[in-house]
């Protein structure tokens, strides 16, 4: 296809008529810009998202490969490894044909129970800021436009499209604004996407103050503002705020007849209609500079090089929290015996919910991750397994389990415009599907017009059990549904439905359930009888065509299948247990009520640590759980949601093969009561304070002199360091730190010198210190490094002066603090400033 020429977008403005213009002014579908055919004005194509690249496409979509979760990336205090994902970001988004990715996500991880805690990368701004940029620069690298993500506050899902967010201008500035200050300075994205929620009584979305005021004219940014999906709530004010694009289309605010009316009458000036196309079209300039043609064909990557760096980032994220007694590295060519338990060991845990999740190109689950390595050391590991506990919200994807007519792995889909009672009914299409989490939003076809809102589709496939045993069988539904086992109803989630929490933003039924005997070795044949949303009493049609999630697994009774655990770790050498949440409970849509572990987890882990002292625990999770076990167990791992290589990077941490060097992205708690934001959370009658104020995270613990049970920035490896000969200078513009970092250990290894910076102030409340940079540095088993990390004086010095409206930077001494943790930061030196100034901007 001809590479479209660049356009002239002044002449453009004068030769487009209002209508034109209008359309330019939303999204044309789900993923979409609109298009001027008559003046070659193409569309253009984004995608989710911050963890990997989806496509166009919820239902049967080309397969993505996966990248560790943002907190995990944060986790790894690289700068130069998450430029290097960025760079594999943006190679996967050419690869499916979007100029623009929706992502990364900089909010805050104000609290561990916010849904998309997971999708942000920490609670520090410093590291947020920084990490988004290192992955921005690298998206763009390659000519892809990154599109940074939520401005701002979004930092829960409870209530998230009203509630307003009460905060003070400092807060608002220092904690919540800076992420996105720091990656416009250092990065400049090419577009930003506005939050659903309010601001101090007014929506992102419409917020002339933040959109304008503070990021177009006081930063100086010059990019696409685009709305989160179905985040726009007015017509004018969200012009007026230069809110350039509504999305998805088709429009709901900004339709061609209400707004030629409010041009026509007056209410719209054009100056402001031009002000935004001329946005959007500087954006399809730079889209049309990809050389990604219109509706470019999706395809996979499958490429060794892209698997090769999701391990790395993966590796690097890892963070070990605790070795007593140097229980890891596990040796993985020494006879012995190990038991590994849990939930997550023989499920890939790849990501968490909403937006963020995707259909991976693959995905190495903990289990095939260790027998791998079991096999690399000789096999002289005797491995045994049982799943310990529950953690599934409702019963797990069978699709890779259950097998077509051929014997093949999956699924038949049959999709049909009349409904099962109909006799002798003709399908209009047919197709093989391999997951049973089947969401049918986005489903087309050339048979189904595009305004016909009720269907039907039959899914089948057999399942063979490996164990003769009682099984559940259930169902969820988006719409109605039925199972049928060798033709007999055994599931009815069609005519006594109650509403669930299931499907993205939860807007699905309960999971009903029944149970049946299965003989090992049997084949039986498993159909799914679906109606789209619109044929259900509930009338839930928020999703489209609606869905149904279906499976079938053992019924575990959580006592007995306790007492099993413990028996394989009673006659093991080691234990491994890979736990913690799954997308059910860390998802876009919902908050987490609790900071515990669901269901027998805990319970699990006292009852084995009571029978074997070598225990090791995989926790894998976007943000913080509880952990009462954590002072039974030697070892502890933090895994986050790992990718498609989240199996073989736990793998290589535990074996040894790769020696930890993450460091911890947030503050893991010992109980939900010392979350700094505890009393102030979630929506009240529609309303959040914030009323922690500056003191989120590690900033609170500090101050009220409290210790977390996992302090900001730390982690430990397999080997030892030390820091010394600490030099603090300054120059015109820069706090330049310069400190000896040698490895004492017997081991290579990375460490991550981390540099904080305090000030006290009689007049002012301030944190004891703030990170304000990082660098991580490899040393070989006893070598030494100089390792020299330099920041803006500004932005070590600044904070935000309510009353003069502006950063000052004030006179005295400030005290730098460097270390491995921000609980581990004891060699200090310090450098004056000796003149009080002010300033605005980045």
């Amino acid at each position: 296809m001809t590479k479209i020429a660049t356009l002239n977008v002044e002449e453009l403005i004068d030769e487009l008529t209002l209508e034109e213009k209008i359309s330019l002014l939303a999204g044309s579908d789900f993923w979409h810009t609109s298009a001027v055919p008559r003046l070659n004005i193409p569309k253009i194509r984004v995608s989710d998202g911050p963890n990997g690249v989806r496509g166009t496409k919820f239902f049967d979509a080309v397969p993505s490969n996966c990248f560790p979760c943002g907190t995990g990336m944060a986790s790894s205090f690289n700068k130069d490894l998450l430029y290097k994902a960025g760079q594999l970001m943006g190679k996967e988004a050419r690869m499916k044909g979007a100029h623009a990715i929706l992502g990364p996500t900089c909010n805050i991880v104000r609290n561990p129970l916010g849904g998309r805690a997971f999708e942000s990368y920490s609670e520090d701004p410093s590291l947020s800021g920084y990490a988004a940029s290192a992955i921005i620069n690298g998206i763009q690298s390659e000519n892809i436009l990154a599109c940074l993500k939520h401005f701002v506050c979004n930092d829960q899902e409870d209530d998230r499209n009203a509630v307003n967010t009460v905060i003070t201008e400092r807060a608002l500035r220092e904690i919540y604004l800076k992420p996105f200050q720091l990656a416009v300075r250092d990065s400049n994205p090419r577009s930003i996407m506005t939050a659903y929620n309010k601001v101090n009584g007014e929506h992102c979305s419409q917020s002339k103050k933040l959109l304008d005021e503070v990021l177009r004219k006081e930063w100086g940014w010059d990019g696409l503002l685009m709305s989160d999906w179905f985040g726009v709530f007015s017509t004018e004010p969200s012009l007026d705020a230069t809110l350039n694009l509504e999305m998805p289309g088709p429009t709901r605010f900004r339709g061609q007849d209400l707004l030629s009316h409010m041009v026509n009458s007056k209410e719209i000036n054009i100056e402001v209609i031009d002000k935004n196309v001329r946005q959007v079209l500087k954006f399809v300039n730079e889209a049309i500079a990809t050389g990604i043609p219109e509706d470019a064909d999706e395809e996979a990557n499958a490429n060794a090089e892209a698997s090769r760096v999701l391990r790395e980032v993966g590796d690097e994220s890892i963070v070990l929290l605790k070795n007593e007694n140097n229980v890891l590295p596990l040796s993985k060519s020494k006879a012995q015996k190990i038991a590994v338990i849990g939930p997550n060991v023989k499920v890939a845990r790849y990501s968490g919910g909403g937006s963020a999740s995707l259909t991976a190109n693959y995905a190495v689950t903990p289990w095939d991750g260790i027998k791998l390595k079991v096999e690399e050391g000789g096999n002289k590991i005797e491995l045994s397994y049982t799943v310990g506990a529950q953690l599934d919200k409702n019963l797990r994807d069978i699709g890779t389990i259950l097998t077509t007519d051929d014997g093949s792995e999956g699924f038949k889909a049959t999709y049909y415009f009349d409904s099962p009672e109909t006799k002798d009914r003709k399908p209009f299409y047919e197709n093989r599907l391999n997951s049973s989490k089947i969401l049918l939003a986005d489903f087309k076809h050339e048979k189904l017009p595009v305004d016909q809102d009720v269907f039907y589709a039959d899914f089948e496939g057999y399942y063979t059990p490996d164990l003769t045993a009682t099984y559940e069988i259930a169902c969820s539904a988006c719409g109605t549904a039925q199972i049928f086992v060798d033709d007999r109803l055994v599931v009815d989630n069609k005519t006594n439905q109650e509403a669930g929490d299931a499907f993205f933003l939860g807007y699905g039924t309960r999971e009903e359930k029944s149970e049946l005997q299965l003989v090992a070795g049997q084949k039986y044949k498993i159909k799914v009888e679906f109606g789209t949303s619109n044929t259900s009493a509930l009338n839930v049609n928020m999703l489209g065509a609606g869905g149904v999630n279906f499976g079938i697994d053992v019924k575990i009774e959580p006592e007995a299948e306790l007492v099993k655990a413990v028996g394989l770790a009673k006659d093991a050498d080691a234990v491994i247990v890979v736990c913690g949440l799954t997308k059910e409970w860390e998802s876009e849509g919902l908050d987490r009520p609790v900071m515990e572990i669901p269901g027998y987890t805990n319970k699990l882990i006292e009852e084995i640590s009571k029978v074997n002292s070598k225990v090791i625990v995989v926790n894998q999770s976007g943000s913080a759980v509880s952990m009462p076990w954590v002072n039974e167990v030697e070892g502890l791992v933090q895994a986050w949601y790992g990718g498609s290589e989240l199996g073989n990077t736990i793998a290589d941490v535990i074996f040894g093969d790769v020696n930890p060097s993450g460091k911890m992205s947030a503050t893991f708690p010992t109980k939900i009561q010392d979350i700094p934001s505890y009393l102030n959370y979630a929506s009240t009658n529609g309303e959040v304070i914030y009323g922690e104020d500056i003191f989120v995270g590690y900033r609170f613990f500090e101050k009220m002199g409290m210790k977390a049970l996992f302090p900001f920035g730390f982690g430990l490896s397999y080997s030892t360091f030390e820091f010394s000969k600490l030099a603090v200078s300054t120059d015109e513009t820069n706090v330049n730190v310069k400190v000896d970092v040698a490895n004492t250990g017997s081991t290579a290894g990375s460490e991550v010198v981390q540099v904080y910076v305090g000030h006290e102030d009689s007049a002012i409340q301030k944190p004891v210190k703030e990170l304000r940079d990082f660098a991580k540095v490899h040393l070989n088993a006893g070598e030494s490094k100089t390792v020299t990390v330099s920041f803006p004086i500004k932005e070590a010095t600044s904070y935000w002066n309510v009353y003069k409206d502006k950063w000052e930077c004030s006179k005295g001494t400030y005290i730098v603090y460097v270390g491995n943790s921000s609980d581990n930061a004891n060699l200090t030196g310090s450098f004056d400033v000796t003149k009080t100034t002010f300033f605005t901007g980045v």
